[in-house]
C-alpha cells in the first residue's frame, strides 16, 4: 500500500503568488522591497515564521500588537485573492493524478502551511477528494520540520517510508525527506534538487512511475 500526500500552494493551486501579493505589500510598509527571490524563502513558511524573516530583511523590530496586526492584514489580503478562485486555477495535470490514484483505492492526503487550505480546496472543488487534510491549524513546528507530513501518514495509516510526498519548495522536500517519505518536487531543480525526483509539473510522469518507486530506507 503506498499513500500519497500534497502539499497545496504551488503544487495544487499557484496561490504562490497571492502570497508574494500579499507579503509584497507587508513588506512595503516595513520599509523592504520584497523580491522574487526573498520569496522563495516564504515557500512553505508557516505566516508567523514569514513575518518573522521579513521583519529581519527589513531590519525593524515591532511589538506584538503591530506582529498580530499585520499577520492579520496579510491574511485578509491573501484572502480577498482567495474568494476569487475556480477549478481553473488547479496546475496542470494534477486534478486527474489524483483522481486516478483515488480510483485505484489510494489514501490522499494534505499536508501544506496554510490555514485557509479546506477553503481554497472547496472553492476548486477537490476537498471530497482528500482524506485527511493537515495544515497550519493542525501542526506545532512548520516545515523544514517533519511534523506535518507525520501526522499525515498516521492519519492515513500508511507507513512513512510508504509515502509520497508532493512539494515545490525546498523547506517542504527538506521535511519530506527527513519523515524518510520519497520526496517529488514540483517546479525546479535550482531549488528542488535535493528531492528524489523533480518534474515541472503532473503532465511529466505517470501514476505507474510514481506508484512503483522504490520505498525510502530509515
Amino acid at each position: 500500500m503506498r499513500g500519497f500526500i500534497f502539499d497545496l500552494d504551488g503544487v495544487i493551486v499557484d496561490t504562490a503568488h497571492f502570497h508574494f501579493l500579499a507579503w509584497k505589500k507587508t513588506a512595503e510598509e516595513l520599509g523592504l522591497e520584497l523580491t522574487i527571490e526573498m520569496n522563495e524563502q516564504l515557500k512553505g513558511v508557516s505566516r508567523i515564521d514569514s513575518l518573522k524573516k521579513i521583519l529581519g530583511w527589513a531590519g525593524k523590530e515591532i511589538d506584538q500588537a503591530t506582529f498580530d496586526k499585520l499577520t492579520t492584514e496579510k491574511n485578509a489580503d491573501y484572502l480577498a485573492y482567495v474568494e476569487k478562485m475556480t477549478e481553473n486555477d488547479i496546475l496542470p495535470g494534477v486534478e486527474p493524478f489524483i483522481r486516478e490514484i483515488k480510483s485505484k483505492g489510494y489514501p490522499v492526503a494534505l499536508g501544506s502551511a496554510s490555514k485557509n487550505a479546506p477553503k481554497i480546496l472547496e472553492k476548486i472543488g477537490l476537498l471530497s477528494l482528500f482524506d485527511t487534510i493537515v495544515d497550519g491549524n493542525s501542526v506545532k513546528k512548520a516545515k523544514p520540520d517533519p511534523e506535518v507530513f507525520l501526522i499525515a501518514s498516521k492519519n492515513i495509516n500508511i507507513p512513512q517510508e510508504e509515502c509520497v510526498v508532493f512539494e515545490d519548495s525546498e523547506a517542504g522536500v527538506t521535511a519530506a525527506n527527513a519523515a524518510h517519505m520519497i520526496s517529488i518536487g514540483i517546479g525546479s531543480p535550482d531549488n528542488l534538487g535535493h528531492a528524489d525526483h523533480v518534474f515541472e509539473n503532473f503532465t511529466e510522469f505517470s501514476t505507474e512511475f510514481i506508484v512503483n518507486l522504490e520505498p525510502k530506507v530509515k
